[in-house]
C-alpha cells in the first residue's frame, strides 16, 4: 500500500518561511550590516588612531632622532665623497625630498648645517651633555650625572640647550596619581554598590543611586578647580605635609571622577545576581549584611573587577584634574610630593613643540606607551574576568 500524503499544516498569516537574506527580509538585512559596518568602523578608528600615533613616535622607537647639541659635521668640499643615504641622514632629508633638491640647493642645506653648528655658545662646546643624544633609548629610561648633577638623576626637561626626555618621572607620577584615586575609589565605589543593591530601602535607593550616576556628569575641570582651591587646603592642614599641590591631592580628586563608572557597573553586577542565592542564605539564618559580603559579592565579582578595570582606564586616561592639581615633574615615590602624568604632560606641552622635531616624537612616544598600557590592562582584566567566572560556573 502507498503511503496516504501528509496533508499541509496552514501556515499562519504572514508566514514568510525561515530564511533569513535580504530577499526574505530586506529590512532586518540591512539593520543588520548597518549595524556590523557601524562596530566595524568603530574598530578601524582606533587603529587607525594607534598607527598613527605610532607613526609619528617611529623615529625615536628606532633611534633616528638625534637632539644632540654638537654633531659631527661634513664639509661642503666633501659633498661627493658621501653617498645619498648618508647625505640623506645628515640633512635629516627623506628619499622624496632628497631627490628633489638639485646641486645647489644641496650646498645650500650643507653650508646652514655647518652655520647652525657654528652658532652653538662657546660654553656648551666644552659641555659633554652638548654631544649626547637625549633621545637613546638609555637617557629614557635610565638615569644619567648630568653637568652640575653630583649623582645621577632622573629628569624630564624638554626645554633649554640641553634637552632632557627621561621618561620615569612620568611613568612613576602616573602610577602614584592613578593607584590613589583607586585606592580611594574602589572601596567607596564597591562599599555603595552593596549598599544600594542589597541593603538600603527602595524609597533610599531611588535616591542614592542617581545621585552617585550624577557625580559622572560633572566636568572634570570643575572637580580639578574644586580640588585646587578647597580639597588641597583641607587635606594639607589633616596631613600637615609640606607641598600643598601634590600627586595625594591629585589622587583624591581623581577618585571622585572614578566612583561613578566603578559603581554604576559594580551594582549591575550586583544586581544581576540571582535572587535565589539571597533567598537561600536569608532562609538559612543569615543575616542581609552576611548575605551579601559572603553570598552575593563572591558571585558578582567578575563584574566588580570589570568595574576596577574600568575604573584604572579612566583614571589613567585623566588629564585636566591632574594638570591642574600638580604638574611638576618630580622622580619621587613619596605621595606627598609633585607629579606629573603622562596625560598631562601631552596636554600640556604638545601646543607649543615643534611639528615634526624631538619634543614632537617623544610626546606621541609618551601617547604609543599610553595607548599599549591601557590595551595590556584591559587584555589582561579580560582574562581575569574569564578565570572568576569559569571558577565560579565549575568550568576546567
Amino acid at each position: 500500500m502507498t503511503p496516504e500524503p501528509k496533508s499541509e499544516q496552514p501556515r499562519p498569516h504572514g508566514w514568510i518561511g525561515i530564511h533569513r537574506g535580504h530577499k526574505a527580509r530586506p529590512v532586518e538585512w540591512l539593520a543588520e550590516k548597518f549595524i556590523f559596518l557601524v562596530s566595524l568602523s568603530a574598530i578601524a578608528m582606533v587603529l587607525l588612531i594607534f598607527l598613527f600615533v605610532a607613526r609619528e613616535a617611529m623615529p625615536v622607537f628606532f633611534g633616528e632622532a638625534n637632539t644632540a647639541l654638537i654633531q659631527p659635521t661634513i664639509p661642503v668640499a666633501e659633498l661627493d665623497k658621501h653617498s645619498p643615504a648618508e647625505l640623506q641622514r645628515y640633512l635629516d632629508l627623506t628619499p622624496e625630498q632628497y631627490k628633489s633638491v638639485d646641486h645647489d640647493t644641496l650646498l645650500a642645506l650643507m653650508q646652514g648645517k655647518l652655520d647652525e653648528q657654528n652658532e652653538v655658545p662657546e660654553n656648551f662646546r666644552k659641555d659633554a651633555d652638548a654631544r649626547i643624544n637625549t633621545t637613546e633609548w638609555k637617557y629614557l629610561l635610565q638615569s644619567h650625572q648630568w653637568s652640575g648633577y653630583d649623582r645621577p638623576e632622573y629628569i624630564w626637561q624638554p626645554v633649554g640647550q640641553i634637552k632632557k626626555f627621561n621618561i620615569i618621572p612620568l611613568i612613576v607620577g602616573t602610577l602614584k596619581v592613578t593607584l590613589i584615586g583607586l585606592l580611594f575609589a574602589v572601596p567607596l565605589a564597591v562599599g555603595a554598590a552593596i549598599y544600594v543593591s542589597q541593603l538600603a530601602r527602595p524609597r533610599v535607593r531611588e535616591v542614592v543611586k542617581p545621585v552617585i550616576e550624577m557625580l559622572s556628569g560633572i566636568p572634570s575641570v570643575v572637580v580639578g578647580f574644586f580640588a585646587l582651591l578647597v580639597l588641597a587646603t583641607v587635606l594639607q592642614k589633616i596631613f600637615g605635609y609640606q607641598t600643598r599641590l601634590n600627586a595625594f591631592v591629585a589622587g583624591i580628586a581623581l577618585g571622585f571622577a572614578v566612583i561613578p563608572v566603578i559603581f554604576s557597573i559594580a551594582e549591575d553586577a550586583l544586581t544581576s545576581v540571582p535572587r535565589a542565592y539571597t533567598q537561600a542564605a536569608l532562609a538559612l539564618g543569615a543575616s542581609r549584611w552576611q548575605t551579601a559580603w559572603q553570598i552575593v559579592l563572591p558571585a558578582a565579582i567578575p563584574g566588580v573587577f570589570a568595574a576596577t578595570v574600568l575604573g584604572f582606564g579612566r583614571a589613567i586616561g585623566e588629564t585636566m584634574i591632574v594638570l591642574m592639581v600638580c604638574s611638576a615633574s618630580v622622580m619621587s615615590w613619596s605621595i606627598f610630593d609633585s607629579a606629573r602624568s603622562i596625560t598631562t604632560t601631552i596636554a600640556a606641552e604638545m601646543g607649543e613643540v615643534v611639528a615634526g622635531g624631538p619634543h614632537y616624537r617623544i610626546l606621541f612616544l609618551l601617547g604609543a606607551l599610553l595607548f599599549a598600557a591601557t590595551f595590556v590592562s584591559n587584555m589582561i582584566g579580560d582574562f581575569v574576568i574569564h578565570r572568576f567566572k569559569n571558577k565560579l560556573e565549575g568550568k576546567r
